[in-house]
């Protein structure tokens, strides 16, 4: 299902992923800090987001490491998946927000199959997908908010494990446009369809950056997608030897790739530097499961 092609029998083992066969579920919450046209800015709403145990990178940096290599996480049926989406609706969900769902595809789409919501689908992705995983999701996906991390495979090597990220992920991106076409929104600005680029800059990568924003642009043109441009790169959440890692994004640095970004014709979203912060991160230290209204 992803690019590591790691050939694992999920039934007798774990892949790369880190997951079996079983989908498994760390929470489902209205998530009111994505961007604002995906968790909208009424206060009793959000964003239905589950999200998903495992992944498939290995980022050093992941704030999430507790669901993506911690096995934080509860077996859930493509049934009982279903009945959650209905729930999330009920809270009052602007949409189904699918967190790092690429090992589970085919459960999910199950899942859909047996309760289609009647709100926009989010695939929420790293960015490395197969494109042939991406094109199964038509009908299904609506929108998808992907990463785009990195523009040289020597630097995610580095960083996620994964040497041959660049081309895997300007792929998938292709794809993802083919699926969802333009981004669309409605009257009350909440996207309907589309693609979101989200692209973190990192503490002295800021000419990676740049680099990344290119490949987008080149892969499928800035005016095609939204950009979501983050400054939230949390430093405490990088391993304490890796000391080029542990200090926030410098002004300078997110700047310069902005400007970058405004020159090759992305419009979008820009992150305020008080998102650095933990506190942004969902608590995943119990599992959880939305109340309904």
């Amino acid at each position: 299902m992803c690019p590591r092609k790691c050939g694992a029998d999920r039934y007798a083992s774990r892949g790369a992923c880190g997951e079996g066969a079983e989908m498994r579920v760390a929470r489902t919450m209205l998530h009111k800090w994505e961007e604002p046209c995906i968790s909208g800015t009424d206060p009793e709403r959000g964003s239905g987001a589950v999200f998903f145990t495992g992944c498939p990178l290995k980022c050093v940096f992941c704030q999430n490491k507790v669901i993506s290599r911690g096995g934080e996480g509860e077996v859930y049926s493509p049934r009982r998946l279903a009945e959650e989406m209905q729930r999330l609706e009920q809270a009052g969900a602007y949409n189904i927000n699918f967190v790092s769902p690429t090992h589970f595809t085919s459960q999910i789409i199950e899942a859909m199959d047996i309760y289609r919501p009647r709100v926009p689908a989010v695939f929420n992705t790293g960015g490395y997908e197969l494109a042939s995983t991406v094109e199964a999701l038509e009908g299904y996906a609506d929108i998808f908010l992907t990463d785009f991390k990195y523009g040289d495979d020597a630097y995610a090597a580095g960083l996620s494990a994964c040497e041959d990220y660049v081309s895997y992920a300007a792929e998938a991106l292709k794809a993802m446009v083919r699926v969802a076409g333009k981004p669309r929104l409605s009257e009350d600005g909440m996207m309907r369809g589309g693609v979101i680029v989200r692209h973190l800059v990192l503490p002295g990568g800021r000419h990676d950056s740049v680099k990344a924003l290119r490949r987008v642009a080149d892969a499928v043109g800035a005016e095609n997608v939204i950009l979501s441009l983050m400054s939230q790169y949390t430093p405490e959440f990088a391993p304490e030897s890796m000391k080029s890692l542990r200090r926030k994004v410098t002004t300078f640095e997110y700047e310069s790739v902005r400007s970058a970004a405004l020159e090759m014709g992305f419009q979008g979203y820009c992150q305020d530097a008080s998102s650095a912060k933990s506190c942004y991160t969902p608590d995943f230290s119990q599992n959880g499961r939305v109340k309904e209204k």
